[in-house]
């Protein structure tokens, strides 16, 4: 939590310490009362008193309210402001952090979690700061100064006032330990819920299909029932509290009288009246260390939550990032548009066995590279290497001849279009999906995207459309078809003109006179970039400059189609498994 306040800039640190001078100006008008209604009562009981002397003392405890009201709603404007900046600092962190996060880091969190993170947790510690900045100084801060007030009253109403304060605290202290072991469980079924809830809503039409909405509702009710038990578990023991706070308040009350009662009877008669006064001014300030107490409750139960949640944030702000930048800019490079694997090999931080092993070989500007391969032999994760998904464990990756980790981060994006296997969309419209990718060199006018969309094959379906490049596109691209998503995010990477195309099996969805009619027209449009292309299909790649072949991560042919036909036994079985004999004969 500590780390986390240490996000206060100067402003916050500023309204914080404003916030905490009006507090103790609350408090101490809040102290102040008592003394009046002691005059007050003094003055009721004595001979001769004038009316317009208690009218004065209620006057100035009337003023102490009002200025004790107007103290508490200026420390609550403050304090609102302050959590709420903090709240959108520290999301902007997670957010940012997130961004940098390598894949593999992001799926230690998972989806699910790092949006609970981001709000629900945030939520949970601008709660405690909104509410505990005015509570937890001003608990304290009453309690000490309304003691030191009643101390020199008598002993036996101060033993009664400890021997309340004990209570309360022993009942403070068993039940923060009891529940602040769930709320870190709590918090674990919310990012559970909302996996569940996010797989639900992604795969609707999936669930829908097989029938599968009782096991659908089995599993979230599940996870619900488990997430609202461990709710019931806290919230019934911290149910305790208020009654028995309350219980101990209107008890001490009692006490205090009762005790009270008998100091005055036995009191000779001059003290009797002080004894009285004494008594009254004893029980409003009894009063306040027990609201005191009931205020440090309420943050002793906020603050083990808000604890669990400030971890949770941390673990993610704290997570070391795997992807590091060189934050090296503008370097000069002696090639264009060439991207050179050097005895690459990769294997995940936690695996034990490389996922790729010594791959070698040269994309030369202009030149098409295709690699193809069985499922799982490693073709994707080999293209997601070039713009730093993920680093490479042994070897390295040149692009323009430079190696890829000596590059700025965007400059290195700068040079790449990538365009992974399922179709990213965002919500906007055609125009924003498409002119999403800016590289910096340039902004991109309708004219390119409208360019765009014809080379990749997407005009015919736009034009279509009620608002045709206005036309409203849901998150996720839910209102269009795969193969109309996958021209989207095609357009979108020629719109950028980059130096290297990543194609990550970004055709599947195209049926074959599409993808065949797409790839020409990308040929001639991009004639001068490069393109590395994932691919299942022989004949989508069949024309490439260069054929690299994948067989359990290791490179087991690589040339044009026809030398691979001739002398890669891999590779003529994935072609005879798609296309036959003669076709390939006469390709």
């Amino acid at each position: 939590m500590i780390k986390l306040i240490k996000q206060f800039n100067k402003k916050d640190w500023g309204l914080a310490i404003l916030s905490v001078i009006l507090i103790v100006f609350q408090v101490w008008l809040d102290l102040k009362m008592p003394d009046y209604m002691s005059k007050i009562t003094v003055l009721v009981q004595t001979e001769g008193s004038q009316m317009s002397d208690i009218l004065q003392n209620g006057g100035y405890m009337l003023l102490c309210a009002l200025g004790s009201l107007v103290a508490a709603v200026f420390t609550g404007y403050l304090t609102s402001n302050i959590s709420s900046d903090f709240s959108m600092t520290i999301r902007d962190k997670i957010f940012d952090k997130v961004l940098n996060l390598s894949m593999h880091e992001v799926k230690e969190f998972s989806t699910s979690s790092l949006i609970t993170r981001t709000t629900n947790d945030v939520t949970q510690i601008e709660m405690l700061i909104s509410m505990g900045l005015q509570l937890l100084i001003k608990a304290p801060i009453t309690a000490v100064w309304a003691i030191t007030k009643i101390l020199n009253k008598s002993w036996q109403w101060s033993a009664v006032t400890g021997a309340a304060v004990v209570i309360l605290l022993v009942v403070i202290g068993l039940l923060v330990t009891l529940v602040v072991p769930r709320f870190k469980i709590i918090q674990k079924l919310t990012d559970k819920i909302n996996g569940v809830t996010r797989e639900n809503l992604t795969g609707i039409r999936v669930v829908r299909a097989f029938n599968a909405e009782k096991y659908q509702e089995d599993k979230f009710e599940k996870i619900n029932d488990d997430l609202t038990n461990q709710q019931l578990f806290t919230q019934t023991r911290f149910s305790v509290m208020q009654p028995l706070m309350y219980f101990v308040m209107n008890t001490l009350t009692l006490a205090v009288y009762f005790i009270g009662a008998y100091l005055i009877n036995d009191a000779q008669i001059p003290e009797k009246l002080t004894l009285f006064s004494d008594m009254v001014v004893f029980s409003s300030y009894a009063m306040q260390v027990i609201m005191s107490f009931l205020m440090l409750a309420m943050i002793f139960m906020m603050i083990p939550r808000a604890q669990v949640s400030a971890n949770r944030i941390n673990e993610v702000l704290d997570k070391e990032i795997s992807v590091k930048e060189r934050k090296l800019k503008n370097i000069k490079t002696q090639e264009k548009g060439t991207v050179e694997f050097k005895n690459v090999s990769f294997k995940y931080p936690d695996a034990d066995e490389y996922l790729l092993e010594n791959i070698s070989f040269k994309a030369n500007k202009g030149e098409t590279v295709a690699i193809i391969g069985s499922t799982g032999s490693g073709k994707s994760t080999l293209v997601n290497l070039v713009p730093r998904f993920y680093d490479v464990t042994d070897g390295e990756i040149l692009v323009d001849g430079i190696n890829v980790k000596d590059y700025a981060e965007e400059e290195l994006n700068n040079k790449i279009s990538y365009i992974p296997q399922k179709a990213v969309i965002f919500n906007g419209n055609v125009k924003s999906n498409i002119a999403y990718g800016e590289n910096g060199k340039e902004t991109i006018t309708d004219k390119k995207i409208v360019e765009s969309a014809k080379v990749a094959q997407a005009d015919e379906f736009i034009e279509n459309m009620d608002d045709k490049y206005d036309s409203h596109i849901a998150s996720g691209g839910t209102n269009i078809s795969g193969g109309q998503k996958q021209r989207i995010a095609i357009a979108r990477a020629i719109a950028r003109d980059p130096e290297i195309y990543i194609f990550d099996d970004s055709f599947s969805a195209l049926d074959y006179k599409t993808d065949s009619i797409l790839r020409k027209e990308l040929k001639k449009y991009t004639k001068d970039a490069t393109s590395l292309i994932v691919a299942q299909r022989v004949g989508t790649i069949m024309n490439a400059d260069k054929i690299i072949v994948l067989d359990n991560g290791k490179t087991v042919g690589e040339g044009t189609h026809k030398e691979l036909l001739k002398n890669c036994e891999v590779y003529k079985q994935i072609a005879l498994s798609q296309l036959s004999e003669e076709e390939l004969e006469n390709a």
